[in-house]
This record gives structure tokens, sequence and C-alpha cells, in this order.
């Protein structure tokens, strides 16, 4: 988001809470928010506790799951943060009404979320080919799990449906590699090609054994013929990134 913090036109907001802060980089490591508004409290809740213990003092973390009731009041947020939760939350009807109803009036939900399947301008990326079957597998991966991973093509009329206006769409490319000669894609590029090589094994290793019958041995190999292509500069690949931050009445 060209370094930005966030999109959403927010000016001090009294009180902010990042969901599914995972180990609070986006609340206080690389993007600084609470040290941003350092007059805003904030809380980033996760399902574990895996966030760092040296934090700004206006920056709180507590594990709670956000498919469950909220424990906080309702009208109390005046941001609220959302970030790759794709794969994470079953009833997305239901999470967005609770924003909804915890945020002030006038308050702001944002949301990012990444499009798992992978595209080239160029060709490159070739119908069939093992980084084409990457979006298909991930689909249909999130299916047997129960959770959708696209989430990006319903929450513009998802958020719309639970009372929110003027909802605001931006999207992003983020190659998958260091192909680009631009140099800021580049090393977003360098990024992203690091997060599938940490991730990629998380990612399919249950899914693809538990849900959708494949040997553990075939999993292994495939995900080493991801990581082999993806590191060859001739395919040109990157994903869609999307951002939303709309406001209630």
């Amino acid at each position: 988001m060209n370094d930005k913090l966030h999109l959403a036109p927010i000016q001090n907001p009294r009180r902010a809470i990042d969901i599914g802060t995972g180990t609070g980089t986006w609340a206080v490591l690389h993007s600084d928010f609470a040290e941003a508004y350092p007059n805003t409290s904030i809380i980033g809740t996760d399902l574990s506790p895996i966030q760092p213990e040296t934090k700004p003092p206006n920056l709180i973390f507590e594990i709670d799951d956000c498919c469950s009731d909220w424990v906080y009041p309702k009208n109390h947020f005046d941001y609220i943060h959302v970030r790759q939760m794709y794969g994470s939350i079953a009833d997305w009807h239901r999470f967005y009404k609770d924003c909804y109803d915890h945020l002030n009036p006038g308050g702001y939900i944002e949301q990012a979320e990444l499009n798992p399947v992978l595209k080239s301008d160029d060709g490159s990326i070739v119908p069939g080919d093992v980084l084409d079957q990457c979006g298909t597998l991930a689909i249909q991966a999130g299916i047997s799990l129960g959770s959708s991973l696209e989430v990006e093509k319903s929450m513009q009329d998802d958020i719309a449906r639970a009372g929110f206006i003027d909802v605001v769409k931006t999207t992003y490319k983020w190659p998958v590699g260091a192909w680009s000669n631009d140099p800021r894609l580049k090393e977003l590029g360098k990024w992203n090609l690091l997060h599938w090589q940490q991730g990629l094994e998380s990612w399919t290793l249950r899914s693809f054994t538990k849900r959708m019958g494949w040997s553990y041995e075939a999993v292994k190999k495939w995900n080493a013929d991801v990581h082999r292509t993806l590191k060859e500069r001739k395919h040109h690949a990157y994903q869609d990134v999307y951002a939303k931050n709309p406001h209630n009445i």
C-alpha cells in the first residue's frame, strides 16, 4: 500500500483493534501503527500467544477468537483492521455484522486479502503447470476445510450487506520473486517469495493429506516443484491484493 499504515481516512481514533494480529507485525513491528497513534488504545487479538513482549504502552495483545461471541461493548471501536484472514473464518456474514455492531457510528473497518491464484500478464504461467495448479488446489483445499480462500470475491458485497456504506476497493499486484524491473516491485517480490518459501508446507501438508487424499510424499514433491519453479525468473507470477475500507453509518 505504498508504505501507508492504512487507507481508511481515520484521524486519531480512540480505540482500534487488529483482528488476527499474528506476531503483531502490523500493530507494532513494521508499520508502527501504535507509535503513529500514541493516544489510541489498540488491541491485537489472535488465537496463539506469539506476540512480542516489548511493545508500545498503548498496545495490548489478547487471546481471542473473532468467530466466537465478541467480549467487547457495542459501539466500542473507531477502527477495525483485518488482514489475510482468508481461510480462517467460515461465516463472514456474522463476522462483518459483529464488526459493524462494535464500531462507533462513523467508524471504519479495513480489510486486506490475497487471491491465492497466481497470475502472469505475459503468459509465463501456462495453464496446467505447477504454478497454475497452486490457485486451483488452494481453492479446493479451502472448500474441503469449510473456509473459502476467495473471500476477496464476495467481501465487498458482504461488507455492504452488513450495513457499511461507501465501500472503497483498491487492488495491488504483489509479485512472487524478484523478476520485476521496477525496484519497488522487485523488493516486494523478494518478500513474497520468502512468504511462499516459509509458508507453503504449512498451507498444504494437512489440507492435501487429510482432506484431499494426497500422500505425504506427493505433497513434499509438489511443494519442491513449486519452490523450484518460483525461483525461475522466467515465470512472472504475481498475486492480487485487495483492500477495502468502508465505514458504518
